[in-house]
Formats: C-alpha cells, structure tokens, sequence
C-alpha cells in the first residue's frame, strides 16, 4: 500500500521527490488557451470589476475590451501546475508566495506557454522528513509562430516535498526481531523456567512439609548422625552478566535527553 509520503499532489503513487527538484532544473508546465466565457464566468462570481465583466465599457477604455482577471490567470498556472508536476511528485503543502506579479493583460483566446524553474531545495527545519523547494513560474504569450511574445505573469513560491523512502533491509529487521531483549531473555534460558508449576519437585507436597528456605527435608525414617555436617549451601542465584548493564538512577548519564 501506498504511505501518505509516497503520494503525488494529486494521490497517485509519486515517482518525483524532493531529492529530484535540484536548483537549475526547468519543468514544462504546457501551453493553455484562455477560454472567453470560462474567463468571463470566473470574475463576475469572484472578480466582477467592469473591465472584466462589462464588454462595452472595456471596449471604451483604456484597455480595449475585457481582460482577464489576475487571479483567473493564477488559477490558470495552478492548474498547469498541478496537471504537469504535482500529478507526480510527493507534494506537501505550500508555506507560501514571496512574489505574485501581472505583468500585461490577458484576453480571451490568448494561448500562455506555463514552466516552472527550480531556484533553490533545502531540508525543511519545520516538517521533518520534507525539503523546502523554492520555485519561480512563469506565463509568456505566443505570437501565431508559437514563438514567445510577452511575459504576462510571474510568480515566486515555496513548496514542501517528501523525502525519498528508505527501504528497511528485511535481513536487519529479522534479526532485530530475533534478538532476545532483557531480563525476559533471561528467564527463558534458566533450567526447568519452561517447566509447569505441577512437574516441580515438590510441587505435590503439602505446603507445611516444605521447607521455608533451601532444598526439600530428607526423609525422617533415615536416620542422621549428629555429628554429620550439614549440606552445603544453595548457591545463591547467578549475578547478572555482564551483557546486561544495570541502570544507576540519578547518575549524570541515566539522566541525559538526547
């Protein structure tokens, strides 16, 4: 399955990430066309000044008939945008605009060649595990030659991209899995621990019959000089190894926060 992180602007798998977007690098947004009612419709519902909205007035001023509005030219680059980069790059979201400038009229039927540049990439120091890419974009007007005629927008921005996924090794993920951890390790290798409570010698004594400390009594009928030695002393149980260091609270490393 497909992690958040390895998903493209627009939720396909991504094949683009931050380590891909180098400063230097131009991406060809495409050509789009500006559709006269399309642009009309975009500014009387969010821009509805008269030279965008009203043809005879335009037509009267300075301007020559309607243009576009400034924002519907943006949402043209957006689109452009997302269509030919974010489709397929691991696309967070933006912090934000430093520069957002129109820089001649655009009118209905004009065709806009869109790129984007790469100016600069850096890990980002608020979002672990993104890169901060800052990026200009650009629309220029073709002449009927498909030549360029005239810078009509241009814009600087920022975007937030995941880093590249690091595959896990399975072979060090097996043995991490297979390691024994701690006193449970432990445990598990002392003779008879896997043993049930029932198969332990004595277990079927009476609990007055059983001795408070050290191994069962032996049997009364035998009798014990008094002169005999008592038995050897249990040892006492093994002091751990030292594989297994033991913490000292309050000491200055058990303390540190790296």
């Amino acid at each position: 399955m497909t992690t958040p992180d390895a998903r493209s602007g627009t939720g396909r798998p991504a094949e683009l990430f931050f380590e891909d977007l180098v400063p230097g690098l131009t991406v060809d947004l495409g050509v789009v066309t500006v559709d006269a009612d399309e642009m009309v419709a975009f500014a009387r519902r969010f821009d509805p000044q008269w030279y965008h909205v009203d043809s005879d007035l335009a037509a009267a001023s300075r301007h020559g008939g309607v243009i576009a509005s400034g924002f519907y030219t943006v949402s043209l680059f957006m689109r452009a945008y997302v269509d030919h980069l974010l489709s397929r790059a691991a696309a967070d979201a933006s912090p934000g605009l430093e520069e957002l400038r129109w820089l001649a009229p655009v009118r209905a039927g004009d065709r806009l060649a869109v790129r984007v540049d790469v100016m600069g990439a850096r890990p980002s120091t608020a979002r672990p595990g993104l890169g901060t890419v800052s990026l200009t974009g650009t629309m220029l007007r073709l002449g009927p030659d498909d030549r360029p005629e005239q810078e009509v927008l241009r814009t600087r921005f920022r975007g937030w991209f995941a880093v590249r996924p690091v595959e896990a090794d399975p072979a060090e993920a097996e043995a991490v899995g297979a390691a024994p951890v701690g006193a449970a390790a432990a445990d598990a290798d002392r003779p008879g621990a896997d043993r049930p409570e029932a198969d332990r010698p004595g277990a079927d004594r009476p609990e007055a019959d059983r001795p408070a400390d050290g191994p069962i009594a032996a049997d009364p009928s035998a009798a014990v000089p008094s002169a005999v030695a008592p038995s050897a002393a249990v040892p006492s149980a093994a002091a751990p190894s030292d594989g297994d260091p033991t913490e000292i609270s309050g000491s200055a490393e058990a303390q540190r926060h790296d």
